[in-house]
């Protein structure tokens, strides 16, 4: 199998819910995400609040949601890793603002122990991996029982040509449908940052 047919074998996975897949892209990208936050969070007041692992947690909940809509189009390595530092880019954005609120300003919070770091295992904990699970199940119970067909149909890695011809709409107009509805679930559960 060539690196592209592997690589579009690995979203078809990840799209269809396969938990090794999500796994072995989390490694694969991981490190890169985490180096483009690192290169980004200069403030050392921010470096105290936020942390490239939670950024990247973030980006890939977001990710992984997204993906098992079917909302991206992803045919190379190199676009999914533009799309995800993009993605982490823009929530750390999003979190420095909010951590600079007025009353969350980061510059009056306490410096914590050295050795706080030390304390973090590496990779998501159990008990994220079933959060995620049970937010992803949450956020597909949101969608409509059309919208979940357009996500489960992108999911299989049919083409939005392919889904238009099927259901006798037009692919621009399914295609948005299906991401104003993501839109709409992630407002609810308040994940739009």
């Amino acid at each position: 199998m060539s690196e592209e047919e592997s690589f579009r074998e690995l979203i078809r996975r990840v799209r269809a819910g396969d938990d090794q897949a999500a796994y072995e892209l989390v490694r694969r990208y991981e490190p890169a995400i985490r180096v483009a936050v690192r290169v980004r969070l200069s403030d050392p007041g921010l470096r105290r609040v936020l942390d490239s692992m939670d950024v990247c947690q973030s980006v890939f909940l977001n990710f992984f949601m997204r993906a098992a809509s079917g909302q991206f189009e992803l045919d190379t390595p190199e676009r999914l890793l533009r799309l995800l530092v993009t993605m982490a880019h823009n929530k750390l954005t999003n979190l420095a603002l909010q951590q600079r609120a007025a009353r969350r300003d980061h510059r009056r919070v306490q410096k914590g122990s050295p050795d706080q770091q030390e304390l973090v295992a590496p990779g998501p904990s159990v008990s994220q991996v079933v959060a995620n699970r049970e937010l992803l199940h949450e956020f597909r119970m949101r969608l409509s029982e059309e919208e979940r067909k357009l996500a489960d149909l992108r999911a299989l890695g049919r083409s939005w040509a392919e889904i238009a011809a099927e259901l006798g709409e037009e692919a621009d107009t399914l295609r948005m449908r299906l991401t104003r509805a993501i839109d709409r679930v992630a407002g609810e559960l308040g994940l739009e940052n």
